[in-house]
């Protein structure tokens, strides 16, 4: 049993690891594009703020390590965690690969109910947590593009009012504000996104007897913290060039609306204890902030290639874990 929990933290780490570079353009590539902040100092930059919000919170982890089931009622959760694992790391790797900015969360949350439904049956799902949290994904992206419609439009109204129309100006004053919401965003992103880990490694911690709660010990934050970090440092480039020029030209003053946006409602759904997707939103954000300056310049082909990404994720990697589980455990 030790040595099936010591491969789903591997596994878990492994997960987090490649979040880390997969959803990298979520927090720089705004940044990079207006040059507000170098390559690699934009990296090192995220890197360390990841890690930070990574530590300072447990709500998304816990949602994520007992909503969607009930770690202590199911006989097998070690191996529905460990194959949940296996299917949502392979879907973020051929994603990475052919640099389509697809949802970490997505991906997770979809694996981990079909391992369950493979594993312990329909009874075992917890179908309100898992359609709540569901809900909260598809909703998020919406919110984030209204609000990053309204965000751009008032400081674009500020500005006329304000008369000044040095583009240059305007230009080299939010480059320096972007510093700040892209260390915002990076902040955000590891309070989230890596809680998601720590969850997972949490059930599979109550699932082996491990403990009997799901508070998120202080080794397990540390570890997660530290693999998001570390794939942060690596870098995603191939989905940064994707959301930093194929989505649409991003500017210094619709990048920081885009980046504080996408900050606000992920510090809110992280207060709430909610897992969203920090792509979904920060792309949404994107596109809110770009409708507002030049509507006809969003790349709409790009964006209708994104979200069909981002509606076959789920059920995709629900069936891939179904599988991968029936096939594992027929085979073993």
């Amino acid at each position: 049993m030790l040595t099936l929990v010591i491969i789903v933290v591997l596994l878990a780490l492994l997960f987090d690891f490649i979040n880390g570079f997969h959803d990298t353009a979520n927090a720089i590539a705004t940044s990079i594009s207006t040059r507000a902040l170098s390559p690699r100092f934009a990296v090192f930059y995220a890197a360390v703020l990841n890690f930070i919000g990574a530590i300072l919170s447990s709500e998304v982890a816990k949602t994520v390590g007992g909503s969607i089931a009930n770690p202590a009622d199911i006989d097998n959760g070690i191996q529905v965690v460990m194959v949940a694992l296996i299917a949502a790391i392979t879907w973020n790797l051929l994603t990475w690969y052919y640099a389509i900015p697809s949802s970490s969360s997505h991906t997770l949350i979809g694996s981990l109910a079909g391992a369950v439904l493979a594993g312990a049956g329909t009874k075992s799902l917890n179908w309100d947590g898992f359609l709540g949290i569901v809900k909260i994904l598809i909703l998020s992206p919406i919110i984030a593009f209204a609000f990053g419609f309204l965000v751009m439009g008032i400081i674009k109204y500020v500005i006329l009012l304000s008369g000044n129309k040095s583009r240059s100006k305007l230009n080299r004053g939010f480059r320096s504000f972007q510093v700040l919401s892209a260390g915002l965003l990076s902040f955000s992103h590891g309070g989230n996104d890596a809680q998601k880990a720590m969850g997972i490694i949490v059930f599979a911690l109550v699932a082996g007897g491990f403990q009997s709660t799901l508070d998120v010990p202080l080794w397990v934050k540390l570890a997660a913290a530290t693999a998001m970090g570390l794939g942060t440092s690596i870098g995603g480039w191939k989905i940064i060039k994707t959301v930093s020029k194929k989505i649409m030209k991003i500017e210094p003053v619709n990048g920081f609306a885009s980046d504080l946006t996408s900050s606000i409602v992920i510090q809110t759904s992280t207060a709430i204890g909610q897992p969203l997707s920090t792509t979904h939103v920060i792309t949404s954000a994107i596109i809110g902030t770009g409708s507002v300056i030049r509507f006809k310049d969003v790349k709409w082909g790009t964006v209708g290639r994104m979200v069909i990404t981002w509606v076959i994720t789920i059920p995709i990697s629900m069936a891939l874990a179904f599988v991968l589980y029936k096939l594992i455990f027929a085979i073993f």
